[in-house]
């Protein structure tokens, strides 16, 4: 199964999560391991196959769908080899490709408003989780503390002309190198961009189930988050 890689994302803990485009498909592909997350040994500044506009190998993989979570497929990271890398121009015209105008058309009916400013889809609901997203209006992204001990986060406003939130953003080039606390020189100069490119496409997913609040014990949604910003100036930026 050979990928291109769109979804490179930061997990907790400093792990991370790689999904892509299946070339003779043309649908997202999230590879896994079953038992484990991926660490960032997979990653093309550790020597591994993992990058944006990545054009990667997998070897075997097996598809193992849990709804909303259809692209999970289970590999082994020993067996995926980077192929080569897409040009810009190439890698744009697939993300456009693949991309919606819609939210809904990517997850489906059962994304729903979830408080005042997020959306997400209730446990085990939606008809995926990986997608690409033309906004109807240019995203505004923020780097901001949060908090009562002011733990910095990175926020997006979305909007599809439907909703309009404001989300979580994982994209893994917008955090330091322990994969976990925000670059803040780096959320500022990629805010600037977003205002002056041309086209923007959100690399967009739901999250494994969790609950906002433990402390009034509501029920685990999957919620809405940016996993990457893509820029038609420049659709494969590395800032460092």
């Amino acid at each position: 199964m050979i990928v291109v890689i769109n979804h490179l994302t930061r997990m907790s803990k400093g792990n991370v999560c790689v999904a892509g485009v299946d070339l003779r498909t043309s649908q997202h592909v999230r590879p896994i391991l079953q038992w484990d997350q991926l660490t960032s040994d997979v990653l093309a500044r550790n020597t591994g196959p993992f990058d944006i506009a990545n054009v990667v190998d997998l070897g075997a993989a097996i598809h193992i769908p849990k709804p909303p979570h259809i692209e999970d497929h289970a590999f082994r990271p020993s067996w995926a080899k980077l192929v080569e890398r897409c040009d810009a121009e190439t890698f744009w015209a697939l993300l456009h490709s693949v991309s919606k105008p819609k939210l809904r058309d990517i997850f489906g009916d059962e994304l729903k408003l979830i408080g005042q400013t997020s959306c997400g889809t209730e446990l085990g609901k939606g008809e995926a989780s990986l997608g690409c997203l033309r906004p109807s209006r240019r995203p505004r992204l923020r780097y901001f503390y949060d908090g009562r001990f002011g733990k910095p986060r990175i926020r997006i406003n979305v909007d599809d002309g439907t909703f309009d939130a404001w989300v979580g953003v994982t994209d893994l080039r917008l955090y330091k190198n322990d994969l976990v606390t925000p670059d803040r020189q780096v959320v500022e100069k990629v805010s600037g961009r977003l205002q002056q490119s041309g086209a923007v496409i959100l690399a967009v997913g739901l999250t494994r189930p969790y609950s906002s609040s433990s402390r009034h014990k509501a029920e685990p949604s999957h919620w809405l988050q940016v996993n990457n910003i893509h820029l038609e100036t420049d659709p494969v930026w590395q800032l460092r």
